[in-house]
């Protein structure tokens, strides 16, 4: 009977179990997957040819392709090419007018197989005579033509093409126009944080940007003047002690600066015109006790005056621009702001704030509005609504008298206007320009050449449903440049683009900012590449 009793026991268990294991069963996780397409593409052997412009016919190696060849579709890069043949060994393509370098890869039902790279030839090409392939380790904010052999460059790196291992390049370099160090230059431990600009006045260099020291000199409230060899510009100032008998020492002679970064900078005569998202003017006193008059001090004034400041040669504020006549600063922005000065032609003295603002000067302007030479608001500027959204970038080009603007806006003053907008010097939209479709990002910087055409770039990964990986160049209506797309990915962020000259006489542009990949090449945020 107890072995009966222990029999049912072991199938009531059984019966249990087999309930539990059917309650907890799952579906399989591959049922309905595709079946494998059978196609296999060397990554490693290259097209033939593995490079070519628009038009030029390629073959890719390839198998397991003939029982689809009436289902294939070939990218370059993204983009679609025309198919002219298709065999289980090969397939024969040719490259898209709006093609990309990148990776190949053939779609069948919507699986990808992904095909070696191929370079796509065109107009726009990273020039190997520009003597640094390494570039900066940190981003290059300002290239400044000094002379017409050499250029200063400024931003937050410590490094120059390997050149700063044993001893740091802190954040200002001179270099030649063809890229190389320029060690007659010598600054020492420079400036202990990042340089936004630089501006000759006079005899001396003016730098500023977050900062609080350069070289031995700890005095220093994110702006200040250099001698032409690079080394701060000092003064002796008698110095207060608590015993009240004094002594000299050397502190810079600029003396004035900001509570947080300056980030322009424009020569005005014999002054300085800064900007950027201060709240105060400040001024160091050497010579005078703190309130207590016991201790060793340097006394901290400050002036409150938002975003947009004049300064003298020395340092001291300039009170006859933008202050009322009561000796109260202007209101400013009430948000972020950037700005864009001219320095020349018939708009000389004016300068553009844009940013991410509601009111300027306590009246309303959406994002954008323009000051006269005194520090007012421009009334001949009309903007209107101006943009539905913030601004990140804008310049001028003397040539089409026009502005070009970008940032994450949709429309500019009730036009459509996708990411980008041309405007007339008068503020209004140029209806010449017409932004395309934007996907995966915006455009954060745009300029118009000379020539006419636009250099664009963000973190987008299409324009007008065309494959474009953070940068394109447009021509003066907003569609892509013929022969001027073949460039692959670029990552990171462009703060300028300078037009210049290889040594051959090509027409080249320098690229500066925080970008790491330039046509699918590792760069260190400046690269100079031709453009014919």
């Amino acid at each position: 009977m107890k072995r009966f009793t222990y029999i049912l026991f072991l199938v009531a268990l059984a019966v249990f179990a087999g309930c539990k294991e059917e309650k907890e069963a799952f579906e399989d996780p591959y049922s309905g997957a595709k079946e494998s397409l059978g196609i296999a593409i060397s990554r490693d052997i290259d097209p033939q040819p593995a490079s070519g412009r628009a038009g030029a016919t390629v073959t890719v190696a390839a198998t397991g392709l003939e029982r689809y060849k009436d289902n294939i579709e070939f990218t370059f890069n993204g983009v679609p090419a025309k198919i002219l043949s298709v065999t289980d060994s090969e397939i024969t393509v040719e490259v898209p007018d709006n093609a990309s370098s990148g990776v190949t890869s053939i779609i069948v039902d919507n699986q990808v197989t992904i095909g070696p790279y191929f370079t796509v030839e065109g107009l726009v090409n990273i020039d190997p005579t520009f003597q640094t392939s390494i570039g900066t380790n940190g981003r290059v904010n300002q290239y400044f033509p000094l002379t017409e052999e050499t250029n200063i460059l400024v931003g937050g790196f410590t490094n120059y093409d390997n050149k700063g291992l044993l001893s740091p390049l802190n954040r200002i370099i001179r270099i030649t126009d063809e890229g190389a160090l320029d060690r007659t230059f010598r600054v020492g431990k420079a400036a202990n944080g990042q340089l936004f600009s630089f501006v000759p006045v006079g005899n001396k260099y003016i730098i500023a940007g977050s900062f609080s020291g350069y070289g031995q000199q700890f005095n220093i409230s994110n702006i200040t003047a250099l001698n032409t060899n690079g080394s701060v510009d000092t003064a002796a100032y008698d110095t207060y002690l608590t015993d009240s008998t004094g002594f000299t020492s050397n502190f810079p002679r600029f003396n004035g600066g900001t509570n947080s970064a300056i980030e322009r900078m424009y020569p005005s005569g014999d002054k300085v015109i800064a900007t950027g998202n201060f709240r105060y003017y400040v001024k160091r006193t050497y010579d005078q006790p703190n309130f207590l008059g016991v201790k060793d001090t340097i006394i901290l004034d400050s002036t409150e005056i938002r975003q947009i400041i004049r300064l003298a040669s020395d340092g001291s504020l300039d009170k006859t621009f933008r202050f009322d006549g009561s000796g109260k600063a202007f209101d400013g922005a009430n948000g972020f702001i950037d700005t864009y000065m001219h320095t020349s032609g018939p708009l000389a003295g004016k300068m553009v704030v844009f940013g991410k603002f509601s009111r300027f000067d306590g009246k309303a302007a959406n994002n954008i509005i323009r000051l006269n030479a005194d520090g007012t608001i421009d009334e001949t500027f009309v903007p209107g609504d101006g943009a539905d959204n913030g601004i990140s970038s804008l310049n001028y080009s003397e040539v089409s008298d026009k502005y070009i603007i970008t940032g994450n806006f949709s429309s500019y003053n009730g036009h459509e206007s996708i990411g980008m907008a041309m405007l007339n010097s008068n503020g209004s939209v140029a209806s010449s320009f017409a932004a395309k479709a934007i996907s995966g990002g915006y455009v954060n910087f745009a300029k118009q050449l000379s020539s006419g055409l636009i250099v664009a770039a963000g973190n987008f990964k299409t324009y007008d449903n065309i494959f474009r990986s953070g940068f394109m160049v447009l021509d003066a209506t907003g569609n892509l440049a013929a022969g001027y797309n073949n460039t692959g990915r670029f990552s990171g962020n462009l703060r300028d683009v300078i037009e210049t000259t290889t040594a051959t006489q090509k027409k080249a542009l320098i690229l500066i900012g925080a970008f790491t990949v330039f046509d699918n090449i590792d760069v260190g945020n400046i690269v100079r590449v031709t453009i014919e």
